[in-house]
């Protein structure tokens, strides 16, 4: 009821974002739906209907990833100063946005649902002269729990997903934790890191040091001066939080996917490469009228693809690194920094993207003139991957953006000029281009390689 309650009040931007990812959510369950109805009215061929539900994998993908951007930037569930005094804590506020996500998912299931019975016939009548009986498989009964099931997937899955992204946890680095809520010997709280001896414990005060209070003349102060490095760590916090925002702080450390990405990205490669040599393989067959080829090709993109998310945060913080180099003036020093901070936000969703676009790509150079036009359900499921990762990418952009609200406040009270900030962002852009374009167009290249002498 409370999520309902949220969902209702929450601001008409919110409110889109939620509608997308029901209509995301719609255009899904009609894809797992319409594999249904070929399965019902092809029952000789079980391997083409199994190869059907495995390409809806990908819009499924897509979808809730989309979703889990949108829970991310809700505001209605976002930890603030006093919640956990009337019992919102962060569990509770993780809780509500996976029932905002459920609702918003299922409410798209239901729309599919009520569209394919339409298509199907089973409300009013069969539209548009039965154009869409054969692959719906009009003129059998619809299996409803089956039907349930492949609804109930987007749902189920995106709600899990939103709660384990959004689950509690401690984001202070290793050095500024605290020793661990352990209790030792005697009841006392905090283990000590050395071994003490009984005879400890018999001077007051001693074991209490681990918890700061005592009452013998060896008790430790509540709190010890902080130590010259310690003061100097501390001028090197988040934007937000520094209290003299005139003063550049240091960005965060750079992501380590980057190793990972191009070694998968490599291995991506390796295996099409490996997959153009085959000449025996299994045989796949692509959608809309594309070129099959040897099974192995679709490992092969899978695996490109998940190099290209892995490796985008890090390309994301080496631009914004390169644009500090070379004795950088203040718009440089701007944008880079605010590209090496941002990383890991912007960097995984223009790396799906860049995937997306580098797959596209390769599809339509592959694409046979002489073989049909895309069918619906294939350019349904097209603009499904490609709205999702689009909008995932300007939803993580949002979400940057209300990051770093304070610092932007900060620097137009210090007397930053708007048009500076608005170059600085055009900048950041422009780079980003400048180094994912050619690296998409470059893949896309090489995915495409295995199948053009087919």
């Amino acid at each position: 009821m409370l999520a309902l309650r949220l969902t209702r009040g929450s601001h008409p931007a919110v409110q889109l974002r939620r509608l997308l990812v029901a209509s995301a959510s719609a255009g899904t369950g009609f894809l797992l739906l319409c594999t249904l109805g070929y399965a019902m009215g092809h029952p000789d061929s079980p391997a083409a209907a199994a190869l059907r539900l495995g390409w809806c994998a990908t819009p499924l993908a897509a979808t809730v990833y989309f979703a889990m951007a949108v829970a991310r930037t809700d505001p209605a569930t976002r930890p603030r100063p006093g919640l956990s005094a009337i019992g919102l804590g962060p569990a509770r506020l993780m809780a509500i946005s996976a029932t905002t996500t459920a609702l918003a998912c299922t409410l798209g299931s239901m729309l599919a649902l009520l569209f394919f019975l339409h298509l199907r016939g089973d409300l009013t009548g069969m539209p548009f002269d039965g154009a869409a009986a054969e692959f719906l498989a009009a003129d059998q009964p619809l299996p409803l729990p089956a039907a349930l099931t492949l609804l109930a997937l987007v749902p189920l899955i995106a709600s899990v997903a939103v709660a384990l992204s959004l689950r509690p946890r401690d984001l202070r680095p290793a050095s500024e934790k605290g020793p661990s809520r352990s209790y030792g010997r005697f009841g006392a709280q905090g283990r000590p890191g050395s071994r003490e001896t009984f005879g400890t414990y018999g001077r007051f005060g001693a074991h209490l040091r681990g918890a700061g209070r005592g009452s013998g003349p060896e008790a430790e102060p509540a709190e010890q001066p902080a130590r010259p490095e310690e003061l100097e760590a501390t001028t090197a916090t988040a934007p937000g939080d520094h209290p003299d925002p005139s003063r550049p702080a240091a960005p965060r450390e750079a992501p380590r996917g980057l190793p990972w990405g191009i070694a998968v990205l490599a291995a991506g490669l390796a295996v099409e490469a490996y997959a153009s040599r085959v000449k025996d393989g299994g045989g796949l067959s692509l959608p809309g009228g594309l070129s099959d080829g040897p099974a192995s090709v679709l490992v092969g993109w899978v695996l490109t693809a998940i190099g290209l998310a892995l490796a985008g945060p890090g390309l994301t913080h080496l631009c914004g690194r390169l644009l500090q180099s070379v004795s950088p003036g203040a718009l440089r020093l701007l944008a880079g920094r605010v590209l090496m901070e941002e990383a890991t936000r912007i960097g995984r969703p223009l790396g799906v993207v860049c995937a997306v676009a580098s797959g596209g790509f390769a599809m339509t150079a592959l694409y046979d003139a002489d073989a049909p036009a895309f069918g619906p359900l294939t350019t349904l499921g097209l603009l499904l991957v490609t709205g999702c990762t689009v909008a995932t990418l300007l939803t993580a952009a949002l979400e940057a953006k209300h990051a770093r609200a304070d610092t932007t406040a900060a620097l137009l009270r210090l007397g930053a000029p708007a048009t500076m900030l608005r170059s600085a962002a055009a900048l950041r852009t422009g780079a980003l281009l400048a180094l994912f374009l050619p690296l998409t167009l470059f893949v896309a290249e090489l995915a495409a390689l295995p199948l053009a002498g087919r």
